[in-house]
């Protein structure tokens, strides 16, 4: 495993790491604690140190299998997760960024965490006007120095979200979580400069188009009811599945796994510090570590 240095929060995370959506059930499956525990342990064992969940991955049910699958050796690992949404149901979540209720979101995350801190708590897709609130970031502040938050971030829902990118080091935040992918390169155009001019670590979130550049699905492939990805829209998907082909034959050297390629791809950028693809096996976490055979020494913050 690779080591990058996350922006100006210090932190020292692999640059793999592992994205925990598919735990709250909204990827046509749901996890046991068994399953869980086996991915996080395989992670581990990969020399893998991130782990990025949500309050809303189920209501804190990623949290919850993470919390106890990491309960014994919690210090190891740096743990991100977020607020600002209340989960109903699958696909059914509301926003919620008053501070009050921001703080009963951290101190039920920290209770499905079995922890009393967080290493990275992050601002999640959100409006602007909501995170243009001074209350909500002087709120988590108070956090922060009760030693309840080590570090602030942004997840910003679009990945062209300068305005919130830009304010990051004026409301404490060290690192931004962003879509960024081969199919998705929109942040390269201010979002990446912004976070380079700033020293904040970057988080490339849906690193494989949502599986789609692991190279598993061909065009006309659909998805169940289930899985988050029945609810996008079908032409895009086939376009995008089609591009994905045309990657694979003309990009994907022969012989080198896609998935792999595709998150190697990502950490070639110079203000990118780690992938947080999701997997539902073992196996495909043993897939995406494998990347770091792709990647080249030299970037800035190894």
């Amino acid at each position: 495993m690779k080591y990058r240095v996350l922006g100006k929060t210090g932190l020292k995370v692999s640059v793999v790491g592992v994205g925990t959506w598919q735990f709250g059930g909204e990827w046509g499956r749901a996890y046991e604690q068994h399953e869980a525990k086996a991915i996080l342990n395989r992670a581990q064992e990969l020399g893998i140190n991130l782990i990025d969940t949500a309050e809303c991955y189920g209501d804190h049910l990623s949290e919850s299998l993470i919390g106890e699958a990491i309960r014994g050796n919690r210090h190891e690992w740096v743990v991100a997760t977020k607020f600002g949404h209340h989960f109903h149901r699958n696909f059914d979540r509301t926003d919620v960024y008053d501070p009050a209720d921001v703080v009963k979101q951290l101190e039920l995350s920290l209770r499905a965490l079995k922890t009393d801190y967080v290493d990275l708590y992050q601002f999640h897709s959100g409006p602007d006007a909501s995170f243009d609130r001074n209350d909500l970031w002087e709120t988590l502040d108070k956090q922060v120095q009760a030693g309840k938050i080590r570090h602030l971030g942004i997840s910003i829902g679009s990945n062209e979200n300068i305005h919130q990118t830009s304010q990051a080091t004026k409301v404490n935040a060290g690192a931004i979580q962003v879509v960024y992918n081969r199919l998705d390169r929109k942040p390269e155009k201010e979002v990446f400069p912004s976070c380079i001019e700033q020293n904040l670590g970057v988080l490339a979130r849906v690193p494989l188009a949502s599986g789609l550049l692991s190279g598993k699905y061909k065009p006309g492939a659909t998805f169940a009811s289930d899985d988050v990805r029945s609810r996008r829209d079908a032409a895009l998907l086939e376009q995008q599945m089609k591009e994905v082909d045309a990657i694979g034959r003309e990009e994907v050297p022969e012989g080198t796994d896609m998935a792999a390629w595709a998150l190697a791809w990502c950490l070639q950028h110079p203000a990118v510090t780690s992938v947080i693809p999701g997997c539902k096996d073992v196996a495909q976490v043993e897939a995406n570590a494998a990347a770091v055979e792709l990647v080249e020494a030299g970037y800035p913050h190894d």
